[in-house]
């Protein structure tokens, strides 16, 4: 469905983006990868399904390496046709408590670099009239929680962003929509179980039961399998006329 195509996917080198990505490369698109740690062991698993694959350590907060990874992508493949804004992190605590400069980084890699990196994807898209721009935000890009300000007002932007993406390229062949995922399993939420498990004195399997009985009813985690099947959706002829929307994978967490 994808071959020829090429996929960028920022912060790719495991979790929710490392499953995108495989989900695009079955599709046949080659991918551009993107994230800190083991790049290697990612790059085997993408090339593994037939594709090419390449690799960008760019800092997403760095607007000059973004600039360096897109050039980096069209140079190797021509140009990217599906973008897939993905990187992110996090941080806990009360509004008066929390430092402003992890508040700065978390805007900067969760917002800021979906802006930037779409920015510079745009031009080629347009004019090939065909492109896919997918920004992954969350749950906390429609609801709130406690003691996330800065997640939760960058996935808000995140989603401001996407709607207005989409309706600046209503009438052409680029289309933008954003994934609301719920609880996944990541090492960035692994984290947080940890840390409830630790000061709750629970076991790792308590800890997550509680985790999610907080908020998904479903009672289990969004994989990155499925996210991953979303995104083909999103690329795929169905999704042609589907634009701005904020899709949740939620297990009902917004339902309610």
């Amino acid at each position: 469905m994808l071959q020829g195509k090429t996929a960028l996917v920022t912060g790719s080198t495991s979790g929710i983006g490392l499953g995108i990505a495989k989900a695009l490369a079955k599709q046949g698109a080659n991918i551009v990868l993107n994230g800190f740690g083991d790049a290697e062991g990612p790059k085997a698993e993408i090339a593994a399904l037939g594709v090419k694959v390449a690799y960008h350590g760019a800092d997403m907060s760095k607007a000059s390496e973004i600039e360096a990874m897109m050039k980096f992508a069209a140079d190797t493949f021509g140009r990217v046709d599906i973008l897939v804004n993905n990187a992110g992190i996090q941080h806990v605590a009360k509004i008066e408590d929390f430092p402003i400069e992890r508040w700065d980084a978390i805007i900067a890699i969760n917002l800021t670099s979906a802006f930037l990196a779409t920015r510079l994807a745009l031009p080629a898209m347009k004019a090939a009239n065909w492109g896919r721009i997918i920004n992954v935000a969350s749950t906390h890009g429609l609801v709130g929680s406690a003691e996330k300000s800065a997640y939760v007002a960058s996935k808000h932007g995140v989603v401001g962003l996407t709607k207005v993406t989409a309706l600046e390229n209503a009438t052409t062949g680029v289309t933008c929509n954003a994934i609301c995922p719920g609880w996944v399993l990541t090492p960035l939420v692994q984290k947080q179980v940890d840390a409830k498990a630790a000061a709750m004195g629970l076991t790792n399997e308590e800890a997550k039961k509680q985790l999610l009985q907080e908020k998904e009813p479903s009672m289990q985690f969004t994989t990155p399998e499925e996210l991953g099947e979303l995104a083909v959706f999103f690329c795929s002829a169905a999704g042609n006329n589907v634009r701005g929307a904020a899709w949740n994978m939620d297990g009902g967490w917004t339902a309610q």
